[in-house]
């Protein structure tokens, strides 16, 4: 049952009975009705005009007077120029919950065996150190993404590409073997990805001391500062090796590809575990190592068929200037690939892979021009899904003491990250005295729900667009719109429900039609069934924190009530178990609605 449906229809009946003629669907204009003015819905009345071809607040008397002579939906109303505001009768909404109550994913559509299959790439690390709080908000992204379109009725795969190979690679790999005297994660008592991020720091740091003393010496024979300074950064004798490894590398030398392998087991190992902790998983995962080669091998033909075109140097191009843009740079000149070509042959081989109706790329706001070529190279090569490609583009994680720089070590690194907020969690309830009833397994359970639901929480409530500021203490508060503070109502709920239970109350499947209920009652009803709309809107808009406003506005709207009106200690038996219908309803809502975010909520708290 949907209260606008049936408006929507009644009111079509309406046209034909008054005007002789009927709207289209897109002319019917329901929206919730302003708090200034009583009403549930209010129809917009000016496109419906022309088929009355009379005044508008004439127009919205004459409808609203049908529909409340014709129908049992609409008990008043009241018209405002061109806006009629709908009261929709206190029985139907009434019948509404119960329609809401009888289906326990509300709002949610099982994805049928033929549904479009829509692939979500996100997390995309690169193996030469491990995850920061930009590739949290990444998975968080595109785990929410992954849960918000199933939710829809889409099959879903989730991919990760890993950047396993490279430049960066290589400099992680040669300052282990310069520095690392064998040092492994069992000898360091060091997660993997830990151990290999701090040779890609040690690199950087030798590298920059390199630099300094070469572009002092060219300095000293004469050349400007700039001059000396962009021929130390080539020539330092590390970054030489950097790239003779890559070559190496690509080239299959054995010594080269067993550290390699080796390095990188220690990276995954590091990666899963962290993966687990924020509760995000992948269908399939590729890597650049594989993908690299089928995007040489497409470029290589591209160049054949005249698409591309190759520099005096060796290397290859693509000149996109009648696109507006400019020569993008597909193979270097020692034959070596860039991002773009491993980007086309992960394409082609996801395709191969999977019958995709729709390909989502969740990458940051600084690679937007990276995916418009893409989609351009893609088209070019004559492969029909290159312009529908989709990037989900969002802005980078600021910190209050400005961005992170992986090089130079100032990354906050998603581990600690995690277990700062779980402790901080833990402590804040136990300030709070929230704990005080549980034993420590439950205290450790608690902390991590809550921990990671402030965490996932703020991340997710920012329009995924902007570039926003991370404050982990704002974040844990248990008031305001936060994480905590939803999970906290929802428990307030599961508690008095399990009272209700001890006390032998049984919920119905359907209520009294004739039970008395309040206008704040039928708000919170009416605003329990827009979950299934805000749904929808998600998926269209692909819109995490669409959800996360609509929970957040929820559990305060369901607290006033709780507030105002009693519940277990209601005298009126009909009252009280419409309002713990009423209350498991809201509770099973934002269950659904949170974990469209992947985020648990507790039982108690």
């Amino acid at each position: 049952m949907n209260i606008e449906h049936l408006l929507a229809d009644a009111i079509h009946e309406s046209l034909r009975a008054l005007y002789g003629q009927d709207a289209d669907d897109k002319q019917i204009q329901l929206q919730r009705t302003k708090r200034e003015f009583e009403g549930h819905l209010t129809l917009v009345v000016f496109p419906l005009l022309r088929l009355s071809r009379k005044k508008p607040a004439e127009t919205a008397q004459e409808i609203g007077t049908y529909l409340q002579e014709h129908t049992e939906l609409v008990e008043k109303f009241n018209a405002v120029n061109g806006f009629l505001n709908l009261t929709v009768a206190p029985a139907k909404w009434v019948e509404l919950l119960d329609s809401i109550h009888a289906n326990p994913r509300y709002g949610f559509t099982a994805p049928a065996a033929d549904a479009p299959l829509v692939m979500i790439e996100y997390s995309s690390p690169n193996t030469n150190k491990p995850l920061h709080l930009g590739h949290v908000r990444n998975n968080l992204l595109g785990w929410s993404l992954a849960q918000i379109l199933e939710a829809n009725g889409n099959r879903v795969v989730k991919t990760n590409i890993v950047n396993d190979r490279g430049i960066h690679i290589c400099k992680s790999m040669l300052a282990w073997l310069k520095y690392g005297n064998g040092e492994t994660p069992e000898t360091s008592g060091k997660k993997g990805d830990h151990l290999i991020g701090d040779y890609y720091v040690a690199f950087d740091q030798h590298y920059r001391a390199q630099v300094k003393d070469l572009a002092a010496q060219f300095e000293a024979q004469g050349m400007d500062a700039e001059a000396a300074k962009a021929r130390a950064e080539k020539e330092a004798p590390l970054m030489q090796e950097a790239h003779e490894m890559l070559v190496k590398w690509e080239q299959g030398d054995p010594q080269v590809r067993a550290l390699w392998r080796r390095m990188n087991e220690w990276v995954y190992a590091g990666f899963d575990e962290t993966y687990q902790a924020l509760g995000v998983s992948f269908d399939k995962i590729y890597y650049e190592s594989d993908t690299y080669l089928e995007g040489r091998k497409q470029v290589l033909e591209g160049l054949e068929k005249g698409l591309f075109y190759r520099k005096a140097d060796g290397s290859v191009w693509a000149d996109l200037t009648k696109e507006g843009l400019d020569e993008k740079l597909l193979l270097r000149a020692d034959g070596t690939s860039v991002y773009m070509t491993q980007d086309i042959g992960t394409a082609k081989m996801r395709f191969q892979d999977f019958p995709i109706d729709k390909m989502i790329y969740v990458v940051g706001n600084e690679q937007n021009y990276h995916f418009q070529v893409l989609s351009i190279l893609l088209d070019r090569l004559g492969f029909e899904w290159g312009k529908s490609l989709v990037h989900f583009s969002y802005g980078m994680v600021e910190l209050p003491n400005g961005k992170m720089k992986s090089r130079e070590g100032t990354v906050v690194d998603a581990d600690d990250l995690i277990a700062e907020m779980v402790s901080q969690a833990r402590r804040t309830a136990d300030e709070a005295g929230k704990f005080d009833d549980m034993d420590e397994a439950e205290k450790d359970k608690v902390a991590r729900i809550v921990g990671m639901g402030a965490l996932k929480y703020f991340l997710l409530k920012v329009d995924a667009r902007k570039n926003m500021l991370f404050n982990p203490e704002e974040s844990i508060d248990f008031n305001g719109n936060t994480g905590p503070f939803i999970q906290y109502t929802y428990a307030r709920i599961r508690s008095v429900l399990r009272k209700a239970a001890d006390a032998g109350i049984q919920l119905p499947a359907t209520l009294p039609a004739d039970v008395e209920i309040s206008t704040k009652e039928e708000e919170i009803i009416q605003h329990v069934a827009e979950f299934a709309a805000v749904v929808r809107q998600a998926g269209q808009d692909y819109s995490p924190s669409a959800v996360a406003s609509y929970c957040y506005d929820l559990v305060k709207e369901y607290n006033q009530f709780y507030h105002d009106f009693s519940i277990l200690r209601e005298a009126d038996e009909k009252k009280k178990l419409f309002r713990l219908v009423l209350s498991a309803n809201v509770a099973k809502v934002v269950r659904l609605g949170m974990s469209l975010l992947g985020i648990e909520m507790p039982e108690r708290m």
